[in-house]
């Protein structure tokens, strides 16, 4: 199927949520679907920011003021997961979830939430596992689709996390790196798990490639770099892409109707360009870590997925 990232599908009548939608590839990936005619389900810890993110999308896609929701939520925080869970499933069937907020630069000691969980992981990978899982019956009853958000850096220093909380040997690098190798785990070892429970959502996962700040369209409230950012980013412009570019493998992923479950997303070159179907770092694809971490997940979160209830949603439809 040809795709074109600057000419989507329209997607009228469908509805999305996408997590960080305040700034960065969540805040992009929300403008790109909601100019093609989807309404978007816009989430961010902060009101102020999510209202400037809103705001934006109405300026630059000319689009209706409930084109786009806003859904204040912390992935870092279980509770917030579990309210604002309940409030998109109140609303009925969800065509899909993009899994996307989470911490880039992580912090250089380790840090841990209020549900006592170390923050990267709980923030990246933990908050969107707990979050999929509460989603599971409105996803299906839409026979929706579930995008998770891995990373380049998975196939740079392939982590076993072994140790999620890192109560031992913390690194910012290494906490970062671990919590997308879970994520990406989780989505594949999600797909074997929909499959086998005969649930009709897919599991996709997508990365972003090398997508800079520095190179990314300056909008008002949402991406403002300095002139130190730009020229610094700038510079490595033969690797690096904007992130309104960076956004385009996890929308194709969220929207393509060709993309089967258990695939794996990102742009052409893997750190620039248009989407293109890929490999996972091998360490994301090994089933008895996925199992291991996705057990480690639910004690966690005391989030255990409704497979049978959203599979009995389909067949009473």
């Amino acid at each position: 199927m040809t795709w074109d990232p600057r000419s989507l599908p329209d997607l009228t009548g469908r509805v999305y949520l996408v997590t960080g939608s305040n700034a960065g590839l969540g805040y992009f990936a929300s403008e790109q679907l909601a100019r093609a005619g989807a309404k978007v389900i816009m989430s961010a810890r902060h009101p102020n920011r999510l209202s400037a993110a809103r705001a934006a999308i109405r300026r630059r896609v000319d689009a209706a003021p409930d084109a786009t929701e806003p859904l204040i939520l912390d992935t870092s925080n279980l509770g917030s997961v579990r309210s604002a869970a309940a409030s998109v499933r109140g609303r009925g069937p969800l065509d899909g979830v993009l899994l996307n907020a989470g911490i880039v630069h992580a912090p250089k000691t380790r840090e841990s939430t209020i549900d006592g969980h170390e923050v990267v992981f709980a923030t990246n990978a933990l908050g969107h596992f707990a979050l999929a899982g509460e989603l599971l019956t409105a996803l299906a009853e839409a026979s929706g689709r579930m995008v998770w958000v891995g990373s380049m850096s998975t196939s740079l220093t392939p982590y076993d996390p072994v140790d999620p909380q890192l109560k031992d040997g913390y690194s910012a690098w290494r906490a970062y790196v671990q919590s997308k190798v879970a994520t990406t785990s989780f989505g594949f070892e999600a797909d074997r798990r929909l499959r086998e429970a005969g649930v009709p959502v897919e599991s996709v996962v997508a990365h972003p490639g090398y997508s800079t700040g520095g190179r990314t369209p300056g909008i008002v409230g949402v991406n403002e770099p300095s002139r130190a950012k730009r020229f610094a980013d700038n510079l490595q412009a033969v690797a690096a892409q904007s992130k309104e570019h960076g956004a385009w493998p996890l929308v194709r992923a969220l929207t393509d109707p060709g993309i089967e479950g258990g695939e794996f997303w990102g742009p052409r070159t893997g750190s620039r360009g248009e989407p293109r179907r890929q490999t996972a770092a091998k360490v994301t694809r090994d089933p008895e870590i996925a199992a291991r971490l996705w057990s480690f997940a639910e004690s966690a979160t005391g989030v255990a997925w409704p497979f049978a209830r959203a599979a009995a949603v389909t067949a009473g439809s």
